[in-house]
């Protein structure tokens, strides 16, 4: 019996030990982590977590309803996709053909009316913010040095190099280590911690930016404090409503996850909202930034997203990125996609004007890959919708945008 307690004494001792450990190095954000995973049966962050954090509201307006295609809901989905969709925990999907809702299904007790997170597809919304920002004049360009907005960096050797645009493109040289599993490291601290500005800034930049390709959540967040700084204090998501939200006819109101109450959003991530407005993002980069007459973002800027930065990829030919946005080019039926954590996508097939958006809990990650991206679920999509939708014919003149 005695040994029994100092056994159960020695463990208390080093669980002491450890708990300390970790509030005096910075990390007693695992124990948040530990609360909002382990302890709810998840293994890492989840689709609906965001009643978790505190969050900023972004506002609906005057809804603008997808008009629903003449064969809405009539063309089954492929026994292949639909198995891919049951396989791997599918809350949402659905289909935009020529600006109409061709196919629409939600799962596992999600509805039409339903937010989950979406992961790293914030990333492209937070550049499409940035190519306003430009356009209005609040930043110059791409070019411009993250030093004019983040002096914090001006005596770090990389860091006084750094431009706006490798923070897009994920060319920064920044220090990250991108984990979504591992309790201990700067992604896990930045989506559970509660200073997340101050994390990103106390952080250096380890490599000669503008060079190859690295996929990483803190440029994202550096960029989101870029663009709070340049917007003088308004948070991202207010312009979001005023720019894109409100002019779109959102449906519904969205939900972007913040670090705490008087903190700012997790701009690598986190952003809420449902199914199909989440497609009126894909169907708006689709249309070059136009939107029912009004151009909501320049032409421009949205090419400059969705063409492949050759430059970050000089021993690949594989160019997979662009500004914040995916790219397969090799693919029979090239397409471009904003992509998610547990296999958020919505996926632009230009040449077929198709939209895609899957929401949901897992994703597939089996090998071999299918294709370029290394993301399976992907090639799915996109080839089984082709299936469904080759013999639909449209006429675009009842249709306008």
């Amino acid at each position: 019996m005695k040994l029994l307690w100092k056994i159960a004494k020695a463990l208390l001792v080093i669980a002491c030990l450890i708990v300390l450990a970790l509030y005096f190095t910075g990390n007693d954000y695992v124990f948040r982590g530990f609360q909002l995973t382990y302890l709810k049966g998840q293994k890492t962050a989840n689709i609906d977590d965001y009643p978790d954090f505190d969050n900023n509201i972004i506002m609906a307006a005057a809804p603008r309803v997808w008009q629903e295609h003449p064969q809405y809901n009539q063309i089954p989905l492929t026994d292949t996709l639909q198995k891919e969709l049951d396989n791997f925990q599918t809350a949402a999907f659905i289909v935009i053909k020529n600006n109409q809702l061709l196919s629409e299904n939600y799962y596992n007790g999600y509805a039409q009316n339903s937010l989950t997170n979406s992961f790293s597809m914030a990333k492209s919304i937070t550049t499409m913010l940035l190519g306003k920002a430009i356009e209005q004049g609040y930043i110059k360009g791409l070019d411009q040095k993250i030093t004019d907005f983040l002096p914090e960096y001006k005596n770090d050797p990389y860091g006084k190099r750094c431009t706006i645009g490798d923070l897009s493109a994920m060319t920064s040289g920044y220090d990250w280590d991108e984990d979504y599993y591992f309790p201990i490291n700067p992604t896990a601290k930045a989506y559970y911690g509660t200073e997340i500005e101050q994390q990103m800034l106390s952080r250096k930049f380890v490599r000669r930016p503008g060079g190859a390709f690295t996929y990483q959540s803190g440029d994202t967040q550096l960029l989101g404090i870029i663009l709070k700084r340049a917007l003088n204090g308004k948070s991202l998501s207010t312009y979001m409503q005023e720019e894109f939200w409100q002019p779109m006819g959102m449906e519904l109101d969205a939900q972007w996850s913040k670090d705490q109450a008087d903190g700012m959003e997790k701009t690598y991530c986190c952003f809420n909202s449902n199914a199909r407005d989440f497609a009126k993002l894909g169907q708006l980069l689709l249309n070059k930034g136009a939107w029912y007459g009004k151009q909501i973002l320049s032409p421009e800027f949205v090419e400059t997203m969705i063409t492949p930065n050759a430059k970050a990829f000089p021993n690949s030919k594989d160019h997979v990125y662009g500004y914040s946005i995916w790219t397969d080019n090799q693919h029979t039926t090239p397409f471009y996609a904003m992509l998610g954590h547990l296999g958020q996508r919505i996926i632009v097939v230009p040449s077929e004007d198709l939209v895609i958006v899957r929401l949901g809990s897992l994703k597939d990650e089996r090998q071999p890959y299918r294709g370029i991206l290394k993301n399976n679920d992907i090639y799915y999509f996109v080839d089984e919708v082709l299936k469904m939708t080759k013999n639909i014919e449209y006429d675009v003149e009842n249709n306008p945008l």
